[in-house]
């Protein structure tokens, strides 16, 4: 019998594209604070039962995105000042040690990931791929660390706070200033110097969450 088959256990579930949909419509300001995410609308659109919209949904709530009103049901949630504030300074205090602690064991793979991301954040026009390149950036200086729980902490913080991220990059001259510290972070991680990689990352993350907030009173008080 010839049958022209597919490994079905390497396709991506429902429920996992309408979750990578709705994240990215979230994190690009697409999908604004504030909006309605209909189940049945959505069910329609990717043609599918309300089921895996809702485990989306459930996962999306789990990063900090989404959020359950009663009446209104899920809706895109809203980060006030005080809460991207302690964020950024929950990150100021955890990413400097998880760069310490990577420098240490730092690969060759590793930093030369690190230096392809900063170069071609450093050079990229599109400012829709500023975000994603900067996380990936950090991400490489930050993995061989040998602190899993760390880095998944780190990544629940960075879920939470990449949408005003990207805004900050693309709406003010916030890429000027990072693609400096970036260059400086990766000089000092590939000098082997675990306290000056970790007082940069810690002074990048504090001055990009003080430009964030500036940003953010502009544009509410607008």
């Amino acid at each position: 019998m010839q049958i022209k088959t597919q490994d079905l256990a390497q396709l991506a579930s429902p429920a996992d594209l309408i979750f990578d949909s709705l994240r990215e419509a979230i994190t690009d300001g697409s999908l604004a604070e504030g909006a309605v995410l209909r189940q049945d609308n959505i069910a329609k659109m990717f043609n599918v039962s309300r089921i895996p919209v809702r485990e989306a949904l459930t996962r999306l709530e789990e990063q900090g995105l989404v959020t359950t009103q009663r009446y209104r049901g899920s809706i895109v949630a809203s980060l006030s000042l005080d809460e991207i504030k302690e964020i950024f300074e929950f990150r100021s205090l955890i990413e400097p040690e998880v760069v310490r602690h990577s420098v240490h064991s730092a690969t060759r793979y590793s930093l030369e990931q690190a230096s392809d991301y900063c170069r071609r954040f450093g050079s990229e026009a599109d400012p829709k791929k500023w975000g994603m390149l900067n996380r990936q950036f950090h991400y490489m200086l930050y993995r061989d660390c040998q602190r899993p729980y760390y880095l998944q902490v780190v990544n629940s913080a960075l879920d939470r706070i990449e949408r005003y991220q990207r805004l900050q990059l693309t709406l003010t001259n916030g890429m000027d200033r990072a693609r400096r510290e970036h260059q400086g972070m990766l000089d000092a991680c590939i000098a082997g110097d675990a306290d000056r990689a970790a007082e940069l990352t810690r002074q990048h993350i504090l001055g990009a969450g003080q430009s964030l907030i500036h940003f953010l009173m502009s544009v509410r008080k607008a």
